[in-house]
């Protein structure tokens, strides 16, 4: 799970997939953070992209850096204590004018169980289960 988040990281931006009725849609995202032994991402409540998690909570993610992409898959789950919240808005300062780990908006969501692949064009791609 380490490396899933490092790589996360080290892309700066992610971008996550969510389903709208019948329809994919794609955002980017940047937060990606470990807490608790699980992977976490932080979003507002009052967004789509969380109306949607709450819907069909399977979702994935994709990210691309140095040749090489990953994608993230599985089903989140939303963590409301306050505890999870502020974590992620800790170690994300930058969204602390955004957000507080106190107001009713915001939400930190974790990755139930999931399944990274990172692949490139010259080597056999790596399959990690977390």
């Amino acid at each position: 799970m380490e490396e899933v988040q490092k790589f996360l990281k080290e892309a700066g931006v992610y971008f996550i997939a969510t389903v709208d009725g019948d329809k994919p849609k794609v955002r980017p995202f940047g937060t990606a953070e470990i807490f608790e032994g699980h992977l976490y991402i932080q979003t507002g409540k009052k967004k789509d992209v969380f109306k949607q998690i709450e819907k069909n909570n399977n979702v994935e993610i994709c990210a691309f850096k140095d040749g090489r992409w990953i994608r993230v898959s599985g089903k989140l789950l939303v963590d409301d204590r306050v505890e999870a919240k502020k974590d992620m808005l800790d170690k994300n300062p930058e969204l602390r004018s955004m957000y507080d780990e106190n107001d009713a908006n915001t939400a930190a969501l974790y990755f139930e169980s999931g399944k990274a692949v990172i692949a490139s064009f010259t080597e056999e791609p790596k399959v990690i289960e977390f």
